[in-house]
Parts: structure tokens; C-alpha cells; sequence
């Protein structure tokens, strides 16, 4: 049974040892943000952490330690790094793969009917 086939949009950008990636959940609200930065980043961004990836945008995600967002941004308060991937990023769609598997394994490979 395949499920969860969805739109996966990311700000992407390219640091100078590794690329940061941060996760969005509603573009309109992003675009209201980038000219009108009184919307609050709650809004629209997915979490409220920072991945890197050496892969570029399609490489595997790691949490970014403390030590490399200071390195890039000069500090590792998460609002002012999301902040300036969104200023200086790009947005990237994908679309994200869907699942195959049983909603509920506890149930038998059925659903709970035999």
C-alpha cells in the first residue's frame, strides 16, 4: 500500500564547507516573510533546526553541530541562522517519495484480519 506522496520544499544554501538545508512547510507564508519579515517564522518554517549536507541539496541530512554554524553564521541561535539560510538560500521542490508499508504492524500483515 503506498501512502504519503507529498511536496517537499527546502531552503537550500551553500556554505563554504557545507551546504545548510532548512525545511518549509507553507511557501505563501514564506513569501510573505521575505517582504514583510513581521510574519513570524512559526508560520512557515517546518522545524526549528538546521541540516547540512555535503551531498548538495540531495545528499543525506545531518543535524549541524553548534561549532559549524558558528564557523559559517558567527553564531548557533537557531532563529538568526534559519534566518539568514532564508535570505540567502534557494528554494527547492521535491517531490518526496512515498511509503510503502502497513499503517499499523501490530495488527499482522492484514490489518489484524486472517
Amino acid at each position: 500500500m503506498a501512502r504519503g506522496e507529498t511536496i517537499q520544499t527546502k531552503v537550500h544554501y551553500r556554505g563554504a564547507d557545507e551546504d545548510f538545508i532548512v525545511f518549509v512547510d507553507d511557501v505563501d507564508d514564506f513569501n510573505k516573510w521575505k517582504t514583510d519579515p513581521s510574519v513570524p517564522l512559526s508560520h512557515f518554517v517546518s522545524t526549528f533546526k538546521v541540516f547540512t549536507t555535503q551531498g548538495g541539496v540531495q545528499g543525506p541530512l545531518d543535524t549541524a553541530p553548534n561549532s559549524t554554524l558558528d564557523n559559517e553564521f558567527g553564531t548557533h541561535v537557531d532563529d538568526e541562522v534559519i534566518k539568514a539560510i532564508l535570505q540567502k538560500g534557494s528554494v527547492q521542490e521535491v517531490e518526496a517519495p512515498e511509503r510503502l508499508g502497513f499503517r499499523n504492524e501490530s495488527q499482522g500483515p492484514r490489518g489484524g484480519h486472517y
